[in-house]
């Protein structure tokens, strides 16, 4: 038998996050070497518990989840969502309009298969979670990064936005707060991203998986909450706020004008329909864990563990000749940049290098869309000492390194 040729849409999608450099870190690990995986923000594995509320609801409501459920969802799972998402200033949808899946990375494949045609455009930030980018791709459409400036707190210039819309661009993706920057997008910022979609007809999805994981007093701002005349995709979940990665917890909610939503929702119902529903155990444990926004405040406080971790490992990293940051906001991530001192061409063998001398597993920058090769994302979850080890190991790694 021939071998099996592959869709060519295939050649384009990426995941480092789980791709080579992980899978290095596996075969280190079964000869017994110690590794200290920060390339994924799984809570879970650092010793994070889910709250006892989602717990108390998993066990108690077990049994009415043996079924299938609606395509939609669990009309009390979505009725929480709606309350949530109410609560967040976004009006014009109902509980009717809230699509529940295993996790933002099934439904987002699903939005842009509903919306775009191949030669479409989509605008994504870069640096940007790849998930998003590697949607586009199996839609057929084109990813056109729009940058995210350091200097600017990784903020988008809208101008620079403006400037790459074309006549095929169809939609526009914000992701806040943002993964991998940390960062949370300013209210101003946010209404000039609105008037750009209004301007041009664009479909915007917000994935806002992190709005709840806040440091200190940070805000946070739902797109759809600033443009109810508009369309918006909003996207969210319980998998970092709860610390239930594993129940593939996500959500989206359409809102904006019923008559110009309509087509788009009848669209995304049958898909949805075609996995029949979503994780219905899963479903059960939405109202309570919604109610339950104590858990996750706790954390984020000072004196609260990831609040700890992020300042013990930004005040490490700024130590680091030839290394800056810029301090997360939100969610438990920071992408520092490394200067030109260490002559890095390749991230990924500046990644993988690491990995072998330190044990520690990162992914590069260029995972993350980013087309320069002088950035990494740091995962902040393991516990504030053994991160700040960690980073000093990296600052060990790198006082002797230089790659061209």
């Amino acid at each position: 038998m021939n071998p099996i040729i592959c869709a060519d849409r295939m050649k384009k999608v990426h995941s480092d996050i789980r791709g080579p450099i992980f899978q290095e870190a596996n075969r280190m690990s079964a000869e017994g070497i110690s590794i200290l995986k920060l390339n994924t923000g799984n809570p879970a594995t650092f010793g994070f518990k889910m709250p006892d509320s989602v717990r108390q609801a998993l066990v108690e409501n077990a049994d009415k989840a043996v079924a299938y459920c609606d395509l939609k969802g669990m009309p009390a799972a979505r009725e929480a969502i709606w309350a949530y998402e109410q609560s967040k200033g976004i009006t014009s949808f109902t509980p009717d309009d809230v699509y529940i899946g295993n996790g933002v990375s099934e439904l987002a494949p699903m939005c842009l298969n509903t919306l775009l045609n191949p030669g479409d455009e989509i605008l994504i930030p870069s640096p940007s979670y790849s998930l998003w980018t590697n949607a586009a791709y199996l839609a057929g459409a084109t990813p056109v990064f729009y940058r995210c400036h350091q200097e600017n707190n990784w903020q988008p210039d809208p101008d620079e936005i403006r400037a790459q819309i074309t006549d095929r661009t169809r939609a526009l993706l914000i992701i806040n707060p943002n993964n991998p920057t940390g960062v949370i997008y300013e209210t101003e910022l946010l209404e000039q991203l609105v008037e750009i979609a209004r301007e041009h007809k664009l479909l915007i999805f917000s994935d806002e998986i992190y709005d709840r994981l806040l440091l200190g007093e940070a805000q946070h701002v739902s797109t759809a909450s600033l443009c109810p005349d508009l369309p918006v995709i909003t996207l969210n979940g319980l998998s970092k706020s709860h610390v239930v990665c594993g129940f593939r917890c996500g959500w989206l909610c359409v809102s904006g004008p019923a008559k110009e939503t309509e087509a788009y929702k009848a669209a995304l119902t049958a898909l949805a329909s075609m996995r029949l529903c979503g994780n219905a155990l899963t479903q059960l444990v939405i109202p309570a864990a919604l109610e339950d926004s104590a858990y996750t405040r706790a954390m984020m406080v000072p004196g609260g563990r990831l609040y700890e971790q992020s300042k013990a490992a930004c005040d490490a990293l700024e130590k680091i000749p030839g290394l800056s940051v810029v301090r997360n906001t939100a969610a438990f991530y920071v992408f520092p940049k490394l200067d030109e001192r260490f002559g890095i061409v390749d991230d990924r063998k500046f990644a993988l290098d690491l990995l072998h001398a330190k044990h520690i597993l990162i992914v590069a920058g260029s995972g993350f869309d980013w087309p320069e090769p002088d950035h990494f994302r740091l995962v902040l979850l393991p516990e504030a000492h053994e991160l700040k080890k960690a980073v000093e190991d990296i600052g060990d790694f790198l006082s002797t390194y230089h790659q061209s």
